[in-house]
């Protein structure tokens, strides 16, 4: 008994030193499981910057934002049949590619080295038998998904990172709950951090015609989950295994009628043919992580599919779920290859360092880079750091736009008028390392010309960055972008 009232005692008293004692024990663990991941020297660096000076929220930021679990796979594909065959199918496809005359296939032959790249980081088959639109605004875009969605016979299955309760929100409930009552299988799925305002009334109302409904990777308390950081922020939508849409609109009022300050710019895709089945095989994917139910075996989501056309799309997703930054090393490689001119349109620009130097040399050797950002972003922190880098692209002679005409949220790549990547992807870290996303890899000269066209609009639409003006913007401005940019790689 001594000796625990003496205990008692001593920590009543000494209660700040044992608070300090434990900080630093935590800290020390985490700073050296640290240096033992071999992460990227800057994201580590800043990691023990401010567990060290701040080492309560340090170690609780950490705990939430920080740890690597692609590394760590908490999102497994082993055991999955629908995994199982697209890597089969994958591996068939490349040892294909050894031995075809990729001269006679003329719309990809320039790109083997991207197709091939995708094929062993993510098993993402080439198909050639597609027809796809591309859709610029919201409206435009709901209009075809509601119409196609009227017109499903057998299936229909839409995953959106946000949805929301709003006028679009409810025209596409009452859609999905007609269809079901219809006979019409109708899945749905959403990120419960990304639509974490949705009412459980809707999905009540959802379920009891018959819909199922399930959020991806819930969590009770979004803000204080270890989870927050792998988030599923792929659009998708395929009916009858026929068509399927992907891009960066969700389901929401804003993506119609735009912000306070203008216009909602976006870029969706509607595809026919074989690259659906890609679409599908990774919705069943995902509802599996989210239902624990596989579906992926069944015949009648992979129907028989004859476009007439040749156009030639790669559907890739990336995530904790793979090995690979696979959308990421894409970019790097269609930027690397460029030859006479590169596009890029993103809300959000916070590149791992890879990119942002292939960007550099590529202007630097010649090549044409443009660069178009919002001038006003629903983000504030994220805009701040994507201005901290105008500055050392301006340097390398990439030409930056502002897009003032609205809210620019496209997330599009052009290079040389023959390859472009659309989908869910912002050129951030968060999409490249942390979260489920998906994108189309289009080999065509017709698609690209008439997106190029579009951008060229956009451009016209926005303001040309000069360099001396940047320059002269205020000192809080650039202090503000600075500390931004520090804590993005934490973030």
């Amino acid at each position: 008994m001594d000796f625990f009232y003496l205990l008692g005692l001593w920590l009543q008293s000494n209660w700040v030193l044992l608070l300090w004692g434990i900080s630093f024990l935590a800290a020390l663990i985490i700073i050296v499981f640290l240096l033992l991941s071999h992460l990227d020297p800057i994201k580590t660096l800043s990691w023990i910057i401010v567990i060290i000076l701040l080492p309560y929220l340090g170690i609780f930021l950490y705990l939430l934002f920080g740890q690597n679990y692609r590394k760590r796979k908490i999102y497994s594909r082993k055991g999955l049949r629908d995994a199982a065959v697209m890597d089969s199918l994958g591996k068939k496809q490349i040892m294909q590619l050894n031995i075809t005359d990729w001269e006679q296939v003329n719309k990809v032959a320039e790109h083997k080295n991207i197709i091939t790249l995708l094929l062993n980081n993510s098993r993402a088959l080439l198909t050639g038998n597609n027809r796809v639109e591309v859709f610029h605004n919201g409206r435009d875009t709901f209009a075809a998904m509601k119409e196609c969605i009227a017109e499903a016979k057998d299936s229909i299955h839409l995953l959106s990172y946000i949805i929301e309760d709003d006028t679009i929100g409810n025209e596409f409930k009452d859609l999905l709950i007609q269809k079901s009552e219809d006979g019409v299988e109708v899945r749905l799925m959403f990120d419960s951090v990304g639509s974490r305002y949705l009412p459980r009334r809707y999905i009540r109302e959802l379920k009891a015609a018959g819909v199922e409904v399930y959020s991806f990777a819930k969590v009770a308390f979004p803000w204080l989950s270890r989870t927050l950081n792998y988030r599923n922020h792929r659009k998708i939508l395929v009916v009858d295994g026929t068509i399927g849409f992907l891009g960066g609109i969700n389901i929401a009022d804003r993506y119609m009628h735009g912000l306070d300050y203008g216009a909602w710019r976006d870029t969706h895709l509607r595809i026919e043919g074989q690259a659906v089945h890609s679409l599908q095989a990774s919705f069943l994917l995902d509802w599996f992580f989210a239902s624990k139910k596989q579906l992926g075996q069944r015949p009648r989501y992979y129907p028989s599919a004859n476009t007439n056309s040749d156009q030639y799309v790669q559907i890739v997703p990336s995530g904790p779920d793979s090995d690979w930054a696979s959308i990421m090393q894409a970019y790097f490689s269609a930027i690397t290859k460029a030859k006479e001119h590169i596009y890029i349109l993103t809300p959000y620009f916070t590149p791992a360092d890879t990119i942002l130097s292939a960007i550099k040399i590529a202007s630097l050797s010649g090549v044409d880079v443009r660069l178009m950002l919002p001038k006003k972003s629903d983000a504030k922190f994220t805009y701040w750091s994507t201005m901290s880098y105008i500055s050392e692209l301006l340097q390398a002679g990439v030409k930056i736009y502002l897009y003032k005409n609205g809210f620019n949220h496209s997330k599009v790549i052009t290079v040389d008028g023959s390859f472009a990547a659309i989908g869910s992807a912002n050129m951030d870290s968060r999409s490249f390392e942390h979260n489920f996303e998906i994108s189309a890899m289009i080999y065509d000269k017709e698609i690209t010309a008439r997106l190029e066209e579009q951008i060229e609009k956009d451009f016209k639409n926005s303001r040309l960055v000069r360099r001396k003006r940047w320059e002269r913007r205020k000192l809080w401005r650039k202090l503000l972008e600075g500390f931004s940019r520090l804590l993005s790689p934490l973030l």
